[in-house]
């Protein structure tokens, strides 16, 4: 049984990012998203639902899932398991994650559901913040998982986000239940697995405020977001079909996000972040460049448009 002080604080932070509407749970089975359930089940009766995805990409997963199931059954909460199929290849991880994302999705608008909710929870965000730092990210990589974010015409929430991992092993523990261990969380391949064993063993590095420094680092995300957004209003006219932006005195930060709007806004795909570099080089030294399927072009006003067809070359083959 979950204590009282436990469930008023996670309703606190459920109302927080759900404060009404039927909720769906995406429990795996292990100790993070057990808790997930048992905490929401408490606080929300009658209004959660939960699912399982089974990926098929190990021995055991569809046991995990009967007995979440069953657990879910006890709880007097609705259960589905989603059997996705993931294609072999390089980032088998990514194409999973992809998956089960689209297969939660999918479930909560068939059983119309306001939002989506996962177990992610400090230690997750800390791992993230340093794997991130490994890789060199940019502000908006460095904030971490969100609190809250669109996923289709859902929301996705992760009202674990202030939580310990140690907090959430003994509610399960606590309550009775019985996780799976996902072997992989052990092996030391994933670069995951090795940030998690540098946390352990560095004591300097605290999980907690690791966690806070990237909900700061959300913040600040949010706040440019906005900011972009607003300025890209006041400074992006459209043109014939091109897009024309008055960014020369901005910060390049600034630059940089009015570049990826109108980019979307042409319905170009987003570039890589290296080939954005040398694009935004470009377009500060008053120069033209092309950046996949469209045409830059610097001065003291930048012109985004469609770049033109190829010509191919009329001499005759072997000449």
């Amino acid at each position: 049984m979950t204590d009282d002080r436990a469930l008023a604080r996670f309703r606190l932070d459920l109302d927080r990012l759900l404060p009404s509407g039927r909720l769906g749970v995406a429990v795996s089975g292990g100790p993070d998203s057990l808790a997930l359930l048992l905490l929401a089940a408490a606080t929300r009766p009658g209004e959660v639902e939960a699912a399982t995805v089974d990926h098929g990409l190990r021995a055991g997963s569809a046991e995990e899932a009967e007995a979440v199931a069953a657990v879910s059954e006890r709880l007097h909460v609705r259960h589905c398991t989603l059997r996705v199929t993931v294609a072999d290849g390089s980032s088998l991880q990514a194409q999973a994650r992809e998956a089960r994302y689209e297969a939660l999705e999918r479930w909560a608008l068939e059983r119309g559901l306001a939002a989506i909710a996962t177990a992610h929870h400090a230690d997750d965000q800390a791992e993230t913040l340093l794997m991130r730092l490994t890789r060199g990210a940019g502000l908006s990589g460095l904030a971490g998982v969100r609190e809250r974010r669109s996923l289709g015409e859902l929301l996705l929430i992760r009202p674990l986000l202030r939580w310990r991992k140690a907090e959430l092993v003994a509610i399960v523990a606590g309550a009775g239940v019985m996780a799976a261990e996902d072997p992989s969380n052990a092996d030391p391949r994933h670069d995951r697995t090795r940030i998690r064993q540098l946390l352990a063993e560095a004591p300097l590095l605290d999980v907690e405020r690791l966690a806070a420094s990237a909900g700061h680092l959300s913040e600040a995300e949010e706040a440019l977001s906005y900011a972009a957004g607003e300025l890209y209003v006041a400074r992006a006219k459209e043109d014939h079909g091109a897009i024309l932006l008055r960014a020369t005195d901005l910060p390049r930060e600034l630059k940089r996000r009015l570049v990826l709007l109108a980019i979307e806004r042409l319905g170009a795909a987003a570039p890589r972040g290296p080939d954005l570099d040398r694009a935004l080089q470009s377009l500060n030294q008053g120069r033209a460049c092309t950046l996949g399927s469209l045409k830059l072009e610097g001065g003291a006003v930048w012109r985004l448009s469609p770049a033109p067809p190829r010509r191919l070359s009329s001499r005759p083959a072997g000449s």
